[in-house]
């Protein structure tokens, strides 16, 4: 069980869209919003994690047609997002500060997120710790990927909300937003080429 904890810890922690998405709404956006995100990646997160139990993820998956319009959706939402975060604190006309991605954002990021569905099969399929007792050790996976997922994206919307509140100039404030947006659309590319 040490070693499913430790490599959800892992897995979850390294830069992926969930958590440099989660920095950048809080840096770009504020706490607030930030929340409504983290709210809607927790709910999709978890919603994928409930594909891949039921094996519906593998099903639908198994086409490589669906897998490539959910590759495509994936990496067109993440670029709106990535930039919508890198200019959120521009005056550039044509973006909207007024309104952040929120919970609806963050479930469509889960849904789409290559990065998801490796994770939790990974995680649901792996690791196994109780072989007598498969829903046991479903449900305690599920707890244990969530009590470790909740204060991992809060970290990361934490330190993107101290961003926010430093005093910095709007040009190197604009100048992180743009560096998260990189970093952000740097392991979507880094995922396509994986896929390839």
């Amino acid at each position: 069980m040490l070693t499913f904890a430790l490599a959800v810890f892992f897995l979850i922690i390294t830069p992926g869209p969930g958590v440099l998405s989660t920095a950048g709404v809080g840096a770009g956006f504020g706490g607030r919003a930030g929340l409504r995100y983290v709210s809607g990646l927790f709910l999709g997160t978890n919603l994928v994690g409930l594909a891949v139990i039921s094996g519906l993820a593998a099903l639908v998956l198994a086409d490589d047609r669906i897998r490539a319009l959910l590759f495509l959706l994936s990496f067109a939402y993440l670029l709106y997002l990535a930039v919508r975060i890198a200019f959120a604190q521009s005056r550039l006309a044509f973006i909207e500060r007024s309104d952040p991605p929120g919970l609806t954002g963050g479930v469509l990021l889960q849904i789409m997120n290559p990065k998801a569905y490796a994770v939790n099969t990974a995680l649901y399929t792996g690791f196994g710790f109780l072989p007598d007792s498969y829903w046991t050790e479903v449900l305690l996976k599920f707890l244990i990927m969530n009590t470790i997922w909740v204060p991992i994206h809060l970290l990361w919307l934490w330190a993107g909300i101290k961003v926010n509140q430093l005093d910095l100039s709007p040009r190197t404030h604009s100048i992180i937003n743009k560096a998260m947006a990189a970093s952000m659309m740097t392991v979507v590319v880094l995922a396509a080429l994986e896929l390839t």
